[in-house]
C-alpha cells in the first residue's frame, strides 16, 4: 500500500483552494474523495466529501480510515470542478479529538441565508474512557466557506453519516446512522432536535449506514448502503412521510465488482436530470480505504421506482472537444481494448487506452465541437507502425480523421489534420485498423 501512494500525497498538506480541474469519473483526480454529498446552490453543483489520506507517521490508524478535515468543489457542467480549498478541519473543532482523525461523511444544507455544514467526528475522550462519534454543525455565510463550528456537538445525537432534508413546510429534518437508521425533527436554529429519534429497520439484518433522504412527486425515498453479501450495495426505501413507516424497494447499484467495501452516495435532480453520486476506489485499487468520487445518471420508472444504476468511467456531463478528452474513460469499448496506469506509483497521473490488435475500438460519448476545428492533438504510444481511424457517432460514422503512427519509444504528443469538420455535440469513436497503439488524451483545435 505505502509503494502505491508514497508519491501521491503528502500527509497532512493543504491544497491550494480555488483549483479547476475537468475530469470524467472519477470526478476529482487530484486527491482522495469519499462520501460525496452533493447539493445544488445559486444554480450549481456543490459537492461536500470526506477527504481521505495517509495521516502522519505514529497518527491516526495505517490500515482504516483517517479523514482531517474537508474541502467543498463546485461545478456547472458537471465536468470542470472548482476545489474551494479546506473549509473545515479537525483541530478546529472545540469539542472534537483534533487527533482522530474521524471526519467522516458530512452534509450541507441552506435555510435562511446561510449554509450548514452536519459533521461527525469522535468527541474528546471523557473521565470514562474514550469517547463516541457524535454530530456537529459549522455555520457559513457562503456554500464555499469558511465554516465556524459550533462549541457543542448535537445533544441526544451519537453516530455518523448525517443527512439533513427540508420539507416542502420548511421543517427541517436531521438522520443518521448507528448500526440502524435515525431520524428527528430539527429546531428551526438547524442546531437541536426538535423530536425523539425514530428508529427504521430497513433493512432489518446486515450493516447499514449512511442514510440519504430526498423527496419526489410525493413520495419520500429513503437511501442506504446496506450490507446483504460481502460489499456494501446501494438500496432504497419508500415512505409518504418523511418519518416513515418506510418499505423496501429495491437495489440502486450492486456492490462492487472489485470488492471495495463502501459506497456512500447522495441523490440530486440538478437542471432537470437526476444524478447519483458514490464513491469507488480508482486511484488506489489495492487499499480502499483511499477513495474517490463519482457521478452517473439516475432515472425512474412511470410507477416511481428507481432504476439499477451501472456505474461507468464516463460519468456525466458534455465535454468541449478542445479540451483533454480522457478516452480511458470511455462510454464503452472492444473487449480487446484495456486501460492501464501511466504510473503505478502516482496513480494520479491517470490511465491511458491500450487498442492492442486491429479492430479494437473505443467510444466516448458527448463531445461539443464547435468553431473551426483542424487539427487533432494526441498524446500517444505506438509500439508498431499503426493506423487509427477517428469517426463520429458509430464504428462506420462519418470518417473526421485516418493517422498513421510511426512506431515510437515512449509517449508523445502530435497533431494530425482533421479531413472533415463536423459541428455538434457527438460521440467519438477510435478504431486500430493496423498495429498496436496507447492512448493517453486527445484535444481538437
Amino acid at each position: 500500500m505505502k509503494n502505491l501512494i508514497s508519491n501521491i500525497l503528502v500527509p497532512g498538506a493543504l491544497l491550494l483552494s480555488g483549483i479547476s480541474v475537468s475530469a470524467q469519473n472519477p470526478l476529482i483526480q487530484d486527491q482522495f474523495t469519499a462520501d460525496p454529498s452533493a447539493r445544488v446552490f445559486n444554480g450549481k453543483i456543490y459537492i461536500y466529501p470526506s477527504h481521505d489520506i495517509v495521516p502522519p507517521e505514529g497518527e491516526g490508524r495505517a490500515d482504516w480510515f483517517n479523514m482531517e478535515d474537508y474541502h467543498v468543489f463546485s461545478s456547472e457542467d458537471l465536468t470542470n470542478w472548482t476545489d474551494h480549498g479546506v473549509i473545515l478541519d479537525q483541530k478546529d473543532v472545540p469539542w472534537a479529538d483534533s487527533k482522530a482523525y474521524s471526519m467522516w461523511a458530512p452534509d450541507a444544507i441552506e435555510k435562511g441565508g446561510k449554509y450548514y455544514l452536519y459533521f461527525p467526528t469522535r468527541q474528546k475522550a471523557a473521565k470514562d474512557g474514550e469517547a463516541g462519534f457524535s454530530i456537529g454543525v459549522a455555520i457559513a455565510e457562503s456554500p464555499e466557506g469558511p465554516f465556524l463550528p459550533q462549541d457543542q456537538s448535537i445533544e441526544g445525537v451519537k453516530g455518523i453519516d448525517p443527512n439533513v432534508f427540508i420539507d416542502a413546510d420548511g421543517q427541517t429534518y436531521l438522520y443518521w446512522s448507528r448500526d440502524k437508521i435515525y431520524g428527528a425533527k430539527l429546531k428551526d436554529n438547524m442546531l437541536e432536535l426538535a423530536s425523539e429519534p425514530m428508529i427504521f429497520e430497513v433493512p432489518k439484518k446486515g450493516h447499514i449506514e449512511g442514510p440519504w433522504l430526498f423527496e419526489r412527486k410525493g413520495t419520500y425515498y429513503l437511501t442506504y448502503p446496506h450490507v446483504a453479501n460481502n460489499t456494501e450495495r446501494l438500496e432504497y426505501a419508500t415512505s409518504d412521510n418523511p418519518l416513515g413507516p418506510f418499505d423496501h424497494r429495491g437495489v440502486i447499484m450492486d456492490e462492487s465488482p472489485t470488492g471495495v467495501w463502501t459506497n456512500h452516495h447522495s441523490i440530486v435532480d440538478y437542471k432537470h436530470q437526476w444524478y447519483l453520486f458514490y464513491h469507488h476506489a480508482d486511484f488506489s485499487p489495492d487499499f480502499d480505504k483511499l477513495r474517490s468520487i463519482r457521478a452517473d445518471s439516475l432515472f425512474f420508472e412511470d410507477n416511481g421506482t428507481i432504476q439499477k444504476v451501472e456505474p461507468t468511467f464516463r460519468g456525466v456531463g458534455i465535454v468541449q472537444a478542445n479540451d483533454k478528452i480522457q478516452i480511458d474513460r470511455f462510454s464503452e469499448k472492444s473487449e480487446r481494448a484495456s486501460i492501464a496506469f501511466n504510473d503505478t506509483e502516482n496513480t494520479f497521473e491517470g490511465w491511458h487506452i491500450v487498442l492492442n490488435e486491429p479492430g479494437s475500438w473505443v467510444r466516448f460519448n458527448s463531445v461539443e465541437m464547435e468553431g473551426a476545428l483542424e487539427q487533432i492533438d494526441l498524446r500517444f504510444d505506438a509500439k508498431a507502425e499503426s493506423t487509427l481511424e477517428v469517426r463520429l457517432d458509430a464504428e462506420d460514422g462519418p470518417l473526421l480523421a485516418e493517422i498513421d503512427f510511426s512506431e515510437s519509444s515512449g509517449f508523445k504528443n502530435e497533431k494530425f489534420n482533421i479531413q472533415k469538420f463536423r459541428s455538434g455535440v457527438h460521440d467519438l469513436f477510435f478504431i486500430l485498423r493496423k498495429g498496436n497503439l496507447k492512448i493517453d488524451w486527445v484535444r481538437f483545435e
